[in-house]
């Protein structure tokens, strides 16, 4: 099993920067990708970005690209999503997920808590 937790969220104004991280533990080794999703309310779930330990290849949604940016800590077995010029349609509780496909899409076996992230017009 994997274990994932989900930290950095908050309440930002439009245009600000606020940075997500997922530490995952457990049988960590076993992973090679790693995404976040975001839900709002009233909507379904959807994909924001991905990311392969096996060089640090990456994929984003069309609604992020140029805004958004995933990266990950081997040591720290950790991927963080820096998100800069925030809108107010970010707003979401975003969700870490990991699993030990090789593909940077497609579904995922192991998912965090969530975090909230609410952006002010």
């Amino acid at each position: 099993q994997v274990q994932l937790v989900e930290s950095g969220g908050g309440l930002v104004q439009a245009g600000g920067s606020l940075r997500l991280s997922c530490a995952a533990s457990g049988r960590t080794f076993s992973v090679h990708v790693m995404g976040w999703f975001r839900q709002a309310p009233g909507k379904e779930r959807e994909f924001v970005a991905a990311f392969s330990w096996s060089g640090g290849s990456t994929y984003y949604a069309d609604s992020v690209k140029g805004r958004f940016t995933i990266s990950g800590d081997n040591a720290k077995a950790t991927v963080y999503l820096q998100m800069n010029s925030l809108k107010p349609e970010d707003t979401a509780v975003y969700y870490c997920a990991a699993d030990p496909k090789t593909t940077l899409t497609g579904s995922y076996n192991y998912w965090g808590q969530g975090t909230q992230v609410t952006v002010s017009s």
